[in-house]
């Protein structure tokens, strides 16, 4: 083998060939992970402690801060050169300033040479903006391509208002489940739940009700027929262009019209008289329907009435409603922050999911599997 000479010495590389093997063998070295919080809040700061305490490791040294004109500004205050690094980022009240929060940092990590960039998001927000209404946007999908552009490589996230959602990404998201942590709140928590049975507010509600059902080996109830237009029958632009125009030369196909809907009264399917009430939903925030919901039953002859959600948004005048309702209680998550609610709403009461997102963040840093965190969890979940 030819020796190269710099300078007329030998190289090193040359005299040692394992010098050259154990470079190779440095450079390659397994990287370690760390886990930031995107939010200066009290709220995701708690929360990424708790995953930081069952991860065993420390929460990573960044600032967030809004400047005086209201700019977002991150600074990453460790070197995060070629390692796995975990966002953290709850959703408080004010969505917007916490989106950019998290582009920001994901944009910040990446120009610093993060190996991969992985979102923990609990709450994905415009979740609910997932479908065309007349002339808007599916926000819902524009919000995914700026979480790439940004750097993010893989989502965690639980519950998502729809699973359609996962396809609107071009990298890798594990939509987790709260469920198993609800169900066994319902069987610790609640005296005599097998006296209980479980409600769906509307019928489009029913499948994630009736898996709940089938693990608790309890009864199902429907509630059909609204008071007002559900989420489904908003103005979705089928009326567009008007009907009647002025037009000159073809007039256009004659198409068939078609009959209005009426809505029925009221109506619960299934006998609720004598038993708890369950009410079971991905998400609470405006919560007339659920008001509402506990008043039929009520009158129905449920005398407990409970209400179970993933996300606990809770905006606006919803702690004061729950407070005056029939509702007893509503149990949430602490994948959104509600600790002012909670303040003036003793009704309502958390269950801590830090142990799950804490597992995925683990298992997806070596590689491992995440089908154990879906075990016994039904697609209707």
């Amino acid at each position: 083998m030819p020796i190269r000479r710099f300078g007329g010495h030998r190289s090193l590389v040359s005299q040692n060939p394992k010098l050259s093997y154990g470079f190779t063998k440095m450079n390659v070295s397994r990287s370690g992970y760390r886990v930031f919080s995107a939010n200066s809040s009290a709220a995701c700061t708690e929360l990424a402690k708790k995953i930081t305490e069952r991860l065993g490791v420390e929460l990573g040294k960044s600032v967030v801060y809004q400047e005086s004109n209201s700019e977002t500004r991150v600074d990453v205050k460790e070197s995060v050169r070629g390692q796995d690094i975990f966002i953290i980022q709850t959703i408080p009240r004010d969505v917007n300033t916490a989106i950019m929060e998290l582009l920001v940092m994901a944009y910040a990590l990446k120009t610093s040479c993060a190996k991969n960039i992985i979102g923990v998001i609990p709450y994905f927000p415009y979740s609910k903006q997932c479908k065309m209404r007349k002339r808007g946007s599916i926000v819902c999908k524009l919000l995914s391509s700026m979480l790439a552009k940004a750097g993010l490589t893989h989502i965690i996230t639980m519950d998502l208002h729809q699973k359609e959602i996962q396809g609107f990404f071009t990298f890798p998201v594990d939509n987790l489940r709260a469920s198993p942590f609800l169900i066994q709140y319902i069987q610790e928590e609640i005296p005599d739940y097998r006296n209980a049975i479980i409600v769906a507010k509307s019928p489009s509600a029913a499948k994630r009700a009736q898996s709940y059902a089938e693990r608790l080996r309890l009864g199902l109830a429907v509630i059909h027929g609204e008071a007002h237009q559900s989420e489904s029958d908003m103005a979705d632009g089928r009326n567009s262009p008007p009907l009647s125009r002025t037009t000159t030369g073809h007039t256009g196909l004659e198409l068939p019209l078609m009959m209005a809907k009426e809505k029925p009264p009221i109506t619960v399917v299934g006998d609720v008289g004598g038993r708890i009430a369950i009410i079971i939903d991905d998400i609470i925030d405006d919560v007339g329907d659920f008001v509402a919901a506990a008043e039929i039953l009520k009158e129905r002859g449920a005398y407990k009435i409970y209400i179970m959600a993933t996300h606990g948004l809770l905006s606006a005048e919803a702690p004061r409603l729950i407070e005056e309702s029939a509702i007893d209680e509503v149990v949430v998550t602490n994948t959104v922050p509600h600790e002012v609610q909670k303040l003036q709403c003793p009704k309502i009461k958390t269950v801590d999911v830090s142990m799950i997102l804490a597992e995925a963040i683990r298992r997806i840093h070596n590689g491992e599997s995440m089908a154990y965190l879906f075990r016994n969890i039904a697609l209707d979940d």
